[in-house]
């Protein structure tokens, strides 16, 4: 595992660099403690998945694609006092930890016991208090002090009700669902999808050689070059199709490698995505593509109040190293 180091005290992002093997991987006893598998299944909820593979993978994706249902998730409108009230709390929200990140105009009226956001390095944003709660503590119930303080808040810090996005983790539905007399929008996050796109591709496999100093000085190169790349790729850059003539004076990238051009093809879901389906997705992916097939599978997760206050997971399956991946997590404002 390699820790790029942070290069200033302004920038509080930081990449963690994972090489290594997967395993064997048995369908009907799927992995959920080795890496990558608990990397991707520890996330938070997930804004955007996209995955990126050679043209001729497409295929083989269109079929796992077809034989699952895509990602559900609710559009809602309630309150605070609403998600904390009735059947819907009882049902959903007892279950697990509420999460509050709040300004400091609003965690004063809130009377809510919380900790300062962040660390001391972010003196240029605008302060904010985290305030968590274990809604399953025997404590949180109607009666007792900390409940009856949140329940106060939600009346008069706030009540005015918001949009929120709900996705149900377990796979039964309470009957009647408390969810259904707030009237959710349904939503699906179905694929769009990009094909044969001419691409310069750069060297799609790690260096044999990564024990000692100069293996892992490859190992760091490789990795850089290879993500910086990818991130080109997701962002539709043109720097990276075949025949692009940019200005050097404006840019002066080039494609690491030996020139080799290829067709991609590249798919991105959005939405409000669990875990475990990306887990599970990826899951499909290994077992599905042919083992020497390369393809990268990246997650985002939402944002915490701020542009880029999120997280990302990147893993790479070498071209022609079945079993192997590279992994970049990147962990943005801890």
């Amino acid at each position: 595992m390699l820790s790029f180091p942070t290069p200033s005290v302004y920038q509080s992002s930081k990449c963690f660099v994972t090489y290594g093997v997967m395993g064997h991987l048995d369908p009907n006893q799927p992995p959920t403690k080795s890496k990558p598998w608990s990397t991707v299944a520890s996330q938070d909820f997930i804004n955007r998945v996209e995955l990126i593979i050679p043209q001729e993978a497409f295929e083989v994706v269109r079929k796992i694609l077809n034989e699952k249902a895509a990602p559900e998730f609710k559009r809602v409108v309630m309150s605070l006092h609403d998600i904390l009230s009735g059947d819907f709390f009882t049902e959903y929200i007892k279950k697990g930890i509420l999460t509050m990140l709040l300004d400091k105009e609003a965690y004063e009226r809130a009377g809510l016991v919380g900790k300062p956001d962040g660390v001391k390095g972010k003196r240029g944003l605008k302060p904010r208090w985290v305030v968590e709660v274990d809604l399953t503590s025997s404590s949180m119930v109607p009666g007792k002090k900390g409940f009856d303080r949140l329940i106060y808040a939600s009346k008069n810090a706030f009540n005015t009700p918001v949009t929120w996005l709900f996705c149900n983790l377990s796979s039964t539905i309470p009957n009647p669902d408390p969810l259904a007399s707030h009237s959710p929008t349904k939503c699906a996050a179905e694929p769009s999808v990009l094909e044969n796109l001419d691409a310069m591709l750069p060297t799609l496999k790690p260096p044999v050689d990564t024990i000692g100093p100069e293996g892992r000085e490859e190992l760091e190169y490789f990795s850089t070059e290879l993500y910086e790349w990818l991130s080109l790729v997701r962002l539709q850059s043109p720097r990276i199709q075949v025949g692009d003539q940019v200005d050097p004076y404006l840019c002066r990238y080039q494609v690491p490698g030996d020139g080799q051009q290829g067709k991609i093809c590249k798919l991105t879901w959005q939405g409000f995505l669990a875990p475990s389906w990306c887990r599970e997705i990826l899951l499909n992916l290994v077992a599905e593509l042919p083992s020497k097939t390369w393809f990268s599978f990246s997650t985002t997760t939402f944002s915490k109040g701020m542009a880029g206050d999120n997280s990302e997971i990147s893993l790479f399956r070498p071209q022609g190293a079945p079993g192997e991946y590279v992994m970049w997590e990147i962990k943005s404002h801890e």
